[in-house]
């Protein structure tokens, strides 16, 4: 069934009136406030129940409000864009001094990008064009710390009653969140692998740009070691050792979820299983909603097959490892 069409008119009033605004992008689903209004930029961390020093991604219309946001723009930073954007890429920036701090959690520089996705971007130009400043802030439209929604069934089924309004996109086509890319403090730097690998960035950048712990400054979404994470026990699990793990779950009579990558290791399995695509880009895409239906199938564990140690998969390695870290907590 395809969605309705969205309510533009609706969605900007509501941002100009300070409220909250779900919508679609490539990657996951946002939920969005006026970037330029400290108070409704607050009602999205009451909502998420985010920490105040973690800051937001301010979603644009086009590369041309960049500096509208952003000062002493390196000119990496805009070849990077005329490459990637509308797409899965965020980059750090320094901001303008007027830019509140709400946004970006007290640091001076902002996260910036140009989302992929058509709802988001006729959202974003109607909302520029109907006076102010023009950006959205918008983290993943989920409870902080847990599953990032991919479609709006995840919204409402996380958030409720919190958004007056979720655009409906249907699925995101990408399906984890953006890579970002550090460009505040001299040589680009990855902070988070995201669809848009290193080996593109190099095609760009005439070399890998380094991968670099998003731990220290500056901060970035989705940088904490426990994220993205389902209320299910969830381990990894080396796919040679896989059929002996779930025995010996059988055995102390625990049913599994199982997210694999590869042919179940035997015919009749007691286990819920759920086979993902082989290829990372598909696995990608397929990944949350299926830790959404393992979290809601009554399982005791999820086992997920540990991955290929292969740079293609060095994403989605990052979102099972801070799931992992996460999984289980209340």
């Amino acid at each position: 069934m395809r969605p309705m069409m969205p309510d533009f008119d609706r969605a900007v009033s509501l941002l100009r009136a300070g409220e909250l605004v779900a919508f679609p992008t490539e990657t996951v689903y946002g939920l969005g406030a006026d970037a330029a209004n400290p108070e409704a930029v607050a009602k999205i961390f009451a909502a998420k129940g985010r920490p105040a020093d973690h800051p937001l991604i301010v979603h644009l219309a086009g590369h041309d409000a960049v500096e509208h946001w952003a000062e002493q723009v390196p000119d990496v930073a805009w070849e990077l864009m005329e490459t990637f954007w509308p797409g899965p890429l965020t980059l750090i920036l320094k901001k303008q001094p007027w830019v509140p701090l709400t946004v970006t959690g007290g640091q001076n520089t902002v996260g910036l990008r140009v989302p992929g996705h058509p709802v988001a971007l006729e959202l974003l130009r109607r909302f520029a064009a109907s006076g102010g400043h023009g950006g959205i802030a918008a983290p993943s439209a989920n409870r902080f710390g847990r599953i990032s929604p991919t479609t709006a069934a995840h919204v409402q089924e996380e958030l409720g009653d919190q958004v007056p309004l979720i655009l409906d996109g249907g699925a995101c086509a990408v399906g984890i969140e953006s890579t970002i890319v550090d460009c505040s403090r001299g040589e680009p730097v990855v902070l988070r692998p995201g669809h848009i690998a290193p080996q593109h960035l190099q095609a760009v950048l005439g070399r890998c740009p380094e991968i670099e712990s998003a731990n220290g400054a500056p901060r970035v979404s989705g940088s904490l070691a426990a994220h993205y994470a389902p209320q299910t026990p969830m381990r990894l699990v080396a796919g040679e050792r896989l059929l002996d793990f779930l025995n010996a779950q059988r055995h102390k009579g625990d049913r599994c979820g199982v997210i694999g990558h590869s042919q179940p290791p035997q015919a009749g399995m007691p286990h819920l299983w759920r086979m993902l695509p082989a290829d990372a880009t598909g696995y990608a895409h397929e990944l949350y909603a299926a830790l959404r239906e393992m979290d809601h199938a009554g399982v005791s564990l999820i086992a997920v097959e540990a991955l290929p140690n292969d740079p293609a998969w060095a994403a989605v390695s990052d979102r099972l490892r801070r799931a992992v870290a996460g999984s289980g907590q209340a």
